[in-house]
């Protein structure tokens, strides 16, 4: 691989994990959600394979995140958030809760698949009470983060906020 060529698929990880890492996010929502509600209609065999899958997929997502915040990013800074004073400081409430819980959700989430797998009912219910809204905030709370940090509040390569007002961008 040239000079070139790696420069070009890092800049090309670097512009699209991020949304790549939001859809895996948004489809572990979804996966969630549908898993519990198959467990509320006792349908015990598709609540296992649609669990199963979510974790699947948080691993997926967990994979790309490191390699975008360790590989192609290697110890840069991340993009910085570009939002007013009020709304970064809900943004950064939700980013330290978010960051927080998902350091918790891989062993919740191993723990109670376990129990689950090994038929230990009353442990893997009791577990999952706490594992599924944690696993649910974390999977919500990365795709709301993506769109803030992306598609609302983005900040230009320069440091400056993008700007819908073509006034500023055209400098007068």
């Amino acid at each position: 691989m040239t000079i070139a060529s790696a420069a070009l698929l890092a800049l090309t990880a670097r512009e699209v994990l991020p949304a790549v890492d939001a859809t895996l996010n948004a489809l572990a929502t979804a996966l969630l959600l549908t898993g519990y509600a198959l467990i509320k209609r006792r349908r015990e065999r598709a609540h296992k394979r649609t669990m199963l899958a979510a974790f699947g997929v948080s691993v997926a997502f967990l994979t790309c995140y490191l390699w975008y915040h360790f590989g192609v990013l290697k110890g840069e800074k991340g993009t910085p958030f570009g939002g007013p004073p009020p709304i970064s400081t809900i943004y950064y409430a939700v980013l330290i809760s978010h960051i927080l819980l998902a350091a918790l959700v891989p062993f919740l989430a191993l723990t109670t698949i376990y129990f689950g797998l090994r038929d230990r009912r009353a442990a893997h219910r009791r577990l999952a009470r706490w594992t599924y809204p944690i696993w649910l905030y974390v999977s919500v709370t990365g795709v709301l983060i993506y769109v803030a940090l992306y598609h609302i509040y983005p900040v230009a390569p320069s440091g400056r906020i993008i700007s819908n007002d073509l006034s500023l961008e055209a400098g007068r």
